[in-house]
């Protein structure tokens, strides 16, 4: 029997708990032996340690080095700043990987299979603002700070084309707006253009599409796309925009991956109006569970939870209200389990 790999475990917030619940629920069901440190963030860890990322949570996944982790509660405007962007910083979880593909056939967008892979430390989107005061006005003028780096922008162009090629990918497309913010997103553009060249010439075909075009050619026809590869805000919206091509956020699983940790999660937020209710769906952590089998060499378990996925939807059609069904979460999830059981 192979020995349990050690992983750091956060529910989080709302919903949480439930979806964490159902995916270990699968996990057990396909054999894979993991030994759980189970930790708090969000405002659970505000809650209950006083810090939204305490202490024990960040040891953890230092000794362990892998994740899986629920949604994290942020306060808009102002309270704390948010977790999941202290956990990029703290781990160097420098690419953001977020595949969206078609699990429920028949939508306005059908047979899409599409990955974004987004710069995760860097740009306008890490949060360094601050505003100015002028006369009684203390928020008269607002200012955000947006750095990226050659190193940066190499680190996570080469983590993509590396992707693309051990993956199969025909094409990836640079997202930028080098025609205005020349130099912020022109060195992301300039460090691409010059690897591929270097590097990956031949391996699959390169192009490059500005930001506010590449919005509407997804919604147009967006076929022609394979993977978009890009900086820190684009990439948070665009990798938004795509899962809204399968079903919406509760179909979009994500990875942040570093040199040194790797963090699973499920990418829509805690829903709190409805925790506790038994009506989540589990679908986006259980493929973000499948991305970390995947992560950790279980290809086997990850390719046998992505078919049991597959199946409960559209074979037993047994869907949560949201995929306009009306299995609770824990129906769903006992249907999955004997999918995975072979019943």
């Amino acid at each position: 029997m192979a020995t349990p790999i050690s992983a750091t475990l956060i529910p989080g917030d709302g919903i949480g708990p439930e979806i964490i619940d159902a995916t270990l629920a699968a996990f057990d069901a396909l054999g894979a032996q993991f030994n759980w440190d189970r930790q708090i963030a969000g405002l659970e860890g505000v809650k209950v340690a006083g810090d939204p990322l305490p202490v024990a949570t960040l040891d953890s996944i230092r000794r362990t080095r892998l994740a899986l982790k629920g949604p994290l509660e942020t306060p808009s405007g102002g309270g704390y700043r948010s977790s999941n962007v202290r956990l990029r910083e703290e781990f160097q979880l420098y690419a953001n990987l977020r595949p969206a593909l078609t699990v429920i056939p028949g939508g306005r967008f059908d047979k899409i299979d599409l990955v974004v892979v987004r710069e995760n430390l860097e740009g306008l989107y890490i949060g360094h603002e601050h505003y100015v005061k002028i006369d009684d006005d203390p928020h008269a003028v607002a200012m955000a700070t947006g750095i990226n780096t050659r190193a940066g922008s190499r680190r996570l162009l080469e983590f993509a084309f590396e992707h693309a090629v051990a993956t199969g990918r025909k094409k990836v497309s640079i997202v930028h707006k080098a025609n205005i913010m020349k130099a912020l997103t022109g060195i992301f553009l300039e460090t691409g253009l010059e690897l591929y060249e270097r590097k990956y010439k031949g391996q699959f075909e390169l192009d490059t599409v500005i930001i506010d075009a590449c919005a509407m050619k997804l919604v147009l026809n967006p076929w022609q796309f394979d993977m978009l590869v890009t900086t820190n805000l684009f990439g948070d919206i665009l990798s938004d925009l795509v899962a809204g091509l399968v079903g919406g956020l509760g179909m979009a699983p994500g990875a942040n991956i570093g040199a040194d940790a790797a963090i699973f999660e499920a990418v829509h937020g805690s829903a709190p109006d409805i925790a506790g209710k038994g009506i989540a769906n589990p679908t986006a952590l259980m493929l973000a569970g499948a991305m970390m089998l995947d992560h950790c060499r279980m290809t086997d378990e990850a390719t046998r939870l992505r078919t049991a996925i597959d199946a409960t939807l559209n074979l037993d059609k047994v869907r949560t209200g949201d995929l306009g069904g009306t299995a609770k979460t824990a129906e769903f999830t006992k249907a999955l389990v004997s999918r995975i059981q072979g019943g």
